[in-house]
């Protein structure tokens, strides 16, 4: 992963973790890493434990590359879940209520961010 796609995902990660405890919600974990993946954040949101998915693009790319929510694709949604479930036996959470989000953000080449979604149940 090139340096700026790294700088891309974590100014999208730090502010949909700004905005979501605004909202909020709880955060339990950042970028939690198991051997099949990398959860990017995980909440505690009312009764639920929420697994988010969170996808930044750059404004400069003007869509070449597909949506960022267009991103979070049949392979992507399945490892997450398989992620989810890592982590709620890693944690002792087995029986939470859970939903899966996916946040996704646009952010100008002066790192400001110019549009902002967050899809509550998306998958």
């Amino acid at each position: 992963m090139s340096v700026n796609r790294q700088r891309l995902g974590k100014l999208g990660e730090a502010e949909a973790r700004r905005r979501l405890e605004q909202e909020g919600y709880i955060i339990q974990a950042v970028n939690w890493r198991s051997r099949f993946g990398e959860l990017d954040l995980v909440a505690q949101h009312g009764e639920r434990l929420v697994f988010i998915e969170v996808r930044a693009r750059s404004a400069a790319s003007g869509g070449r590359y597909g949506t960022a929510a267009e991103s979070v694709d049949f392979k992507k949604q399945r490892q997450v879940r398989s992620l989810a479930q890592a982590y709620m036996a890693a944690t002792n959470q087995r029986d939470a209520a859970i939903r899966f989000d996916v946040i996704t953000l646009t952010i100008g080449l002066d790192g400001t961010i110019q549009a902002y979604s967050h899809y509550e149940a998306a998958f």
